[in-house]
């Protein structure tokens, strides 16, 4: 982070102004919306300049300032979006898309080819286990799943076992789970990519940490390359927008937007400036729906009808996860999933009446939504393997909000008084 007279701003207040001069656009105060899809060249000579950079015809010239092609490429919007993002995780840069899948398959379609072998943990988001096990195998890409209690031994082992080590090209980690909150060591991950590398070849750990968002975990300093979001989540926040953002060091993050410009799924200007208004309050909306979960949490642990909680909160000092979840989060998060006493029949009754907290898949939202994920968002999941991973028939998923914690424990409550 650059100081700014003097002094070091917290990433909080430079999500107001950092990256946008108001002399460029008629003094408005705010980055307007940039709805275009070229822009103009002073001269021919400046369009080469760009394109050269662009094309990776040439390196950028340290004392050059290169202008705008083509909203394919680049466009305002983004590009303060993208440095805002940096801030938060201390990433060299960002890439943002329109949608968090469209971010990680970027992702895996760069870095892996066929032959390659990629280590995920399981369970990850639905749609991110369906391109792993469905699609990446007919391209020739070999994936092995693991289990977070795994040691940093049993990994290699694992990793051995398949008999293509050599060709272990990333580990792809989602810490925490969804649904389940199980949280995996980053830097476990790290030493075993390092492990597997050589002079020639460089085993990736790339890290989706859309459960914590850009405030409560940050992956890079614990020697992950990449951070995938959903930035829907918490980045956006209000449900109305739908994007994706990666980020890691310059040259990781060239190579996913030079293949981003040719797959053309980069986000919108609108999007972009939606997330820049979404970003000023990011810090306050956070704080207050962690500090809701941790009170649900509660409510829930004391709760005849509740069989068992997850949740980052919870986790017990004699845990061999303890010393991880001290290590790597800066908060319990927001999201809690629980056991209902019973299963489908159960959970469907308690979803049902909600009266408040809408019955609906996604999370990080201003308005708390609940969910089953056994029979939604990781209903594509074998079930027998689904179960394994704790995803189960009682198991349902909270995204906790900013309305009064008082109220979202009271609809709880209510529901769970329905079973």
């Amino acid at each position: 982070m650059k100081p700014v007279h003097n002094h070091n701003f917290q990433p909080e207040s430079m999500m107001m102004s950092y990256g946008y001069k108001p002399e460029l656009s008629e003094g408005a105060i705010k980055c307007p919306i940039f709805q275009t899809s070229t822009f103009v060249f002073k001269n021919a000579e400046k369009g080469k300049a760009f394109f050269e950079v662009a094309y990776g015809l040439r390196e950028q010239d340290l004392d050059e300032e290169l202008g705008l092609i083509y909203s394919r490429l680049n466009n305002p919007d983004l590009e303060i979006l993208e440095n805002r993002l940096c801030i938060w995780d201390r990433a060299e840069a960002c890439a943002v898309f329109e949608s968090g899948m469209s971010a990680i398959t970027t992702v895996l379609l760069e870095f892996l080819k066929p032959g390659d072998l990629l280590l995920y943990s399981m369970p990850v988001y639905g749609g991110t286990d369906h391109f792993i096990n469905h699609f990446l195998p007919k391209i020739g890409i070999t994936a092995m799943g693991f289990t977070p209690d795994l040691s940093e031994e049993q990994l290699k082992e694992l990793v051995i076992k398949t008999g293509h080590s050599a060709n272990l090209a990333m580990i792809y980690i989602e810490t925490p789970a969804n649904p389940t909150n199980t949280i995996i060591d980053i830097e476990v991950c790290a030493n075993v990519a390092a492990h597997f590398s050589s002079e020639e070849k460089k085993v990736l750990t790339a890290v989706d940490n859309t459960y914590m968002g850009p405030l409560w975990q940050h992956p890079l300093k614990h020697g992950a390359d990449i951070i995938m979001y959903s930035a829907t989540k918490y980045i956006g926040g209000h449900s109305d927008v739908i994007a994706g953002a990666v980020l890691g060091n310059a040259e990781i993050i060239k190579k996913i937007k030079t293949l981003r410009t040719f797959l053309g799924n980069m986000a919108s200007p609108n999007t972009g400036w939606l997330l820049l208004r979404s970003m000023e309050t990011l810090k306050v909306r956070m704080d207050q729906q962690a500090l809701n979960a941790q009170k649900v949490a509660d409510y829930l642990l004391k709760h005849p009808n509740v069989e068992k909680v997850y949740y980052l909160g919870c986790i017990n000092e004699n845990s061999p996860s303890w010393p991880i979840y001290k290590k790597q989060y800066l908060s319990p998060g927001a999201m809690l999933s629980f056991d209902v006493k019973g299963g489908e029949k159960e959970a469907f009754a308690f979803l049902n009446q909600l009266k408040m907290i809408k019955l609906a898949v996604s999370l990080g939202s201003t308005e708390s939504l609940a969910e089953h994920p056994a029979s939604m968002t990781h209903a594509g999941i074998e079930p027998e393997k689904r179960i394994s991973m704790g995803i189960t028939d009682k198991l349902v998923r909270i995204s906790v909000g900013v309305e009064n914690h008082d109220d979202i424990i009271w609809d709880i409550g209510q529901a769970l008084g329905s079973i």
